[in-house]
C-alpha cells in the first residue's frame, strides 16, 4: 500500500491524457473533413498537415495514455479488491466500458479519415466530440462521491448538460452561417 499514491497519481495522470487525445481528435476530424471540401492544392495540404497530426496525436498519446490508464487502474483495483464490491465502482466501470467504445468507435472514425473515407459530417464529428465530455463528467461525479444511488441525479445532470451542450452546437452554428470566420 505504500506505493498507492504513485499508482493512483499515474492512473489520473493518464486518465487526463487519455481524455485529451479523445478530446481533440474529433476536432481534428472536423478539420479534416472541412478541409476535404476545399479546393486544390488547400485540399491536399491541409488534409495531408491534419492527417499526421491526427496520427501524432492518436498513437502517441490518446492510445498510450488509454492502456497506461488501464494498466495503473487494475493495478489499484488488486491493491483495494473491495472496491468491486460497491455499487458505485459498478457504475463507474459501465462507464469506462462506454468509454472504450467510444475511443473504438473514434478509432474507425480515425482509419476512415486516414483512407479519405468521408462517412460522416463535420457537424456529426463536432457533437460526437461532446461523447467524451458525458462520461468524463460522469465517472469524475462517481468517483468523488462514491455513491451509486445518486448516480440517477448525476444522469440527470448529464442531460440537462447534454442539452446545453447541444443549444450551444445550434448557436455556434448560426452564428458560424452568419461569419464562416467566427
Amino acid at each position: 500500500m505504500e506505493y498507492y499514491n504513485y499508482i493512483k497519481s499515474l492512473h489520473l495522470i493518464f486518465v487526463i491524457t487519455w481524455f485529451a487525445g479523445l478530446f481533440y481528435i474529433p476536432r481534428l476530424f472536423v478539420y479534416q473533413i472541412e478541409a476535404f471540401h476545399k479546393p486544390s492544392p488547400e485540399k491536399e495540404i491541409l488534409g495531408k498537415q491534419l492527417k499526421l497530426m491526427a496520427k501524432r496525436l492518436w498513437y502517441i498519446i490518446t492510445w498510450p495514455s488509454a492502456i497506461l490508464a488501464t494498466i495503473f487502474a487494475v493495478w489499484l483495483l488488486i491493491l483495494i479488491p473491495s472496491w468491486l464490491e460497491q455499487g458505485w465502482m459498478h457504475v463507474k466501470l459501465t462507464f469506462v466500458l462506454l468509454l472504450f467504445i467510444y475511443h473504438y468507435k473514434t478509432h474507425i472514425y480515425y482509419k476512415q479519415l486516414q483512407r479519405d473515407e468521408l462517412k460522416v459530417s463535420s457537424n456529426y464529428m463536432r457533437i460526437w466530440n461532446e461523447g467524451a465530455t458525458f462520461i468524463l463528467f460522469a465517472v469524475v461525479f462517481l468517483v468523488i462521491l462514491k455513491d451509486a444511488i445518486n448516480w440517477v441525479y448525476g444522469i440527470i445532470g448529464i442531460i440537462i448538460l447534454g442539452i446545453l451542450l447541444m443549444l450551444g452546437f445550434k448557436l455556434y452554428k448560426r452564428i458560424r452561417e452568419k461569419n464562416p470566420d467566427a
